[in-house]
């Protein structure tokens, strides 16, 4: 009974990929990894009600001068011009809590979940997980142009985080488990668990593999399982069903929404900086930027009182069609405006439901000239799009709309504008609205998804196949006769040492070679009086090999690890015959192959009617056929 615990405790701890190439490299230790993600998804639906929660408390604590925890909008109070001051207050209190409690609370969170995955070794402070959400429902509460969102995916990941801490983990397992924190907390949030993944995959997890995805999607599945019964059904904003199909003239409206919610993301990103770098102009430490941010935040609340706060009710508004000018208007002018202020005097707060908002204020003045497809149509569009773009995810603006609404019949519309915003931001701007905060710790951030070359190249297709193979009976006499005449050029350093039927016994390098023949006798000759000394005691048995179907990555990571640069190529078996050899410069070689399907352009196709024949014409037969590999020759 014993063995068969230990053998099952084994099985599911197994951290080694799978020895042979296959489509993935996970291995049995997700079993346990997901485990630990469905815990930690639990725990992120609870963290994301208590920080509605909070945000409600501190809401009607500053508006109302009462006590509650249900979500209202700060429009509804009768401050008056003493709602100026409740920004300034809520600012100063962040500011204190930045500067003597942590400063990773400032900021809207995913930039600073990013750099905890990038830079700490996924590894949060866990005071980061009681003070953020703290933090940002008191900057909220107080009228902060914000989104609880932000707060929730930083605070999850910090108790996925926390909790991975305790465990003998590593680094990427870490990740994965801080992710499903901030996965769970969003999907609780807005009951999107599949839009809660796509964001993990393209702003936060920055690889795609079933170790990572596994424990993720598990996260953020158990979250929107619990949402109904702690926070409530979605979907969040419920609209009437559009048209199932579009005409041609509605398609191409939404090219030129995706190229004005483009537009806008680029003026929203400008902005936010733009107010970052006047703040760092001030001659006052930043603890007291916020405060000075609350100045502006009251001016608009003033002016546009639906500009503060979440805005949750704002966004259904315009969803059901009820886009009038002065909401359009304050959205547009006063909520942007406050908005990118208050960000960049880094306060805590969330970035998506503000941007939610002023795409759909775009959608509404939009509506006002483009063709009509329903009440809310283009509202829906164009805050997808201008999601999408802003923060470079595509695939979660789209899928994002579908379940905030559950108007599956608008998938092709959102696709086809996401995409053209997405497009404009990537062409007019270097980073996004996250990762421009990161580069600006000095942190340079790709989110391109590829295949590795060298996942894809196999050792058999670089290797070398002419290379010298020794005997162990061979002497050293005869190693100094052999293979300066075999190999004049000493390009080979790395000699397999095999038996008769060619299985490897072990490895002789050139340099302990020629320690030995430069002993061979005081003057160095080869016909010495130990010449006939064997070389057995150059060889090093049990090296470190390569097999002729691995990856070449998988050869890559094996260098890294043992810091030999040459491997020496089996066929797998019990007979471990000698193929090859491979080398780090083969390893390059196989790299080099992505510069030229980038670079190099061909006509792969003649049209020869078209185009004239250039040169004379060669000769029937097959061109190109490669010959076969020389093998391993004996020394």
């Amino acid at each position: 009974m014993a063995d068969l615990l230990r053998r099952a405790i084994g099985f599911l701890t197994d951290a080694e990929p799978p020895s042979r190439p296959g489509d993935f490299s996970t291995a049995r230790r997700v079993l346990p990894i997901s485990a630990m993600a469905i815990a930690i998804g639990a725990l992120s639906a609870v963290v994301a009600l208590a920080l509605l929660r909070l945000i409600g408390f501190f809401t009607n604590l500053f508006f109302f001068l009462r006590l509650g925890t249900r979500l209202v909008s700060p429009a509804g109070s009768h401050l008056g011009p003493v709602l100026l001051i409740v920004p300034v207050l809520g600012g100063l209190v962040v500011g204190l809590m930045a500067r003597y409690g942590s400063e990773r609370i400032r900021g809207h969170g995913i930039p600073e979940a990013i750099e905890a995955i990038l830079i700490n070794g996924s590894k949060m402070e866990p005071k980061v997980t009681l003070l953020k959400p703290v933090s940002a429902a008191i900057s909220i509460g107080s009228g902060g142009p914000f989104g609880a969102e932000g707060p929730i995916i930083v605070t999850g990941g910090a108790l996925g985080s926390m909790i991975a801490q305790f465990f003998h983990l590593t680094s990427a397992e870490r990740r994965t488990l801080l992710v499903a924190g901030a996965a769970g907390g969003m999907s609780a949030t807005f009951a999107s668990p599949v839009a809660a993944v796509l964001l993990a995959v393209e702003v936060l997890l920055f690889e795609w593999k079933p170790r990572s995805l596994i424990p993720v999607a598990l996260a953020s599945a158990t979250a929107a399982l619990l949402r109904p019964y702690l926070i409530g059904q979605g979907p969040l904003f419920p609209v009437p069903h559009h048209a199932a199909s579009l005409g041609p003239g509605a398609l191409a409206a939404c090219l030129l929404v995706g190229f004005l919610a483009g537009a806008l993301a680029v003026v929203l990103t400008t902005a936010v900086y733009a107010a970052e770098d006047a703040f760092h102009r001030l001659p006052f430490h930043w603890m007291w930027w916020p405060a000075i941010g609350g100045v502006a935040v009251g001016a608009g609340g003033l002016i546009f009182p639906r500009a503060l706060g979440v805005g949750y009710d704002t966004i259904g508004v315009m969803l059901r069609g009820d886009n009038t000018a002065t909401l359009i208007a304050g959205v547009l002018l006063v909520k942007s405006t406050i908005w990118a202020v208050s960000l960049g005097s880094g306060t805590s707060g969330g970035v998506l439901a503000p941007l939610l908002m002023m795409g759909a204020a775009l959608g509404g003045l939009e509506a006002r000239f483009l063709p009509g497809e329903g009440a809310g149509f283009w509202p829906l569009i164009s805050m997808a799009a201008v999601l999408g773009g802003t923060m470079r995810a595509p695939f979660t603006g789209v899928i994002f709309a579908l379940e905030l609404t559950h108007d599956v019949n608008a998938l092709l519309p959102l696709l086809v504008a996401v995409i053209v915003a997405h497009a404009v931001t990537v062409l007019v701007l270097r980073r996004s609205i996250l990762t421009e905060k990161v580069a600006r710790r000095g942190y340079n951030l790709g989110s391109e998804y590829a295949p590795d070359p060298l996942e894809l190249l196999l050792v058999r297709e670089v290797m070398q196949t002419a290379i010298v193979v020794l005997s162990p009976d061979l002497t050293l006499r005869d190693v100094a006769s052999r293979l300066h005449r075999k190999l004049p050029s000493r390009t080979q350093r790395l000699y397999p040492v095999v038996d008769a039927s060619g299985a490897l016994l072990g490895i002789a390098t050139r340099d302990s070679l020629q320690d030995g023949i430069d002993h061979l006798s005081a003057d160095g000759a080869p016909d010495g009086p130990h010449g006939d000394t064997s070389i057995a005691q150059h060889i090093v048995r049990d090296p470190s090999v390569a097999f002729v179907d691995e990856p070449l990555a998988q050869v890559a990571f094996r260098m890294a690890e043992t810091g030999f640069t040459r491997l020496p190529v089996l066929e797998r078996g019990p007979a471990r015959r000698v193929v090859g050899m491979v080398s780090l410069a083969d390893l390059l070689r196989g790299r080099s192959r992505v510069l030229d399907e980038e670079r190099v352009r061909e006509r792969v196709i003649r049209l020869r009617w078209l185009l004239p024949r250039r040169g004379p014409r060669q000769p029937h037969g097959e061109e190109g056929v490669p010959t076969a590999p020389a093998p391993p020759t004996g020394a």
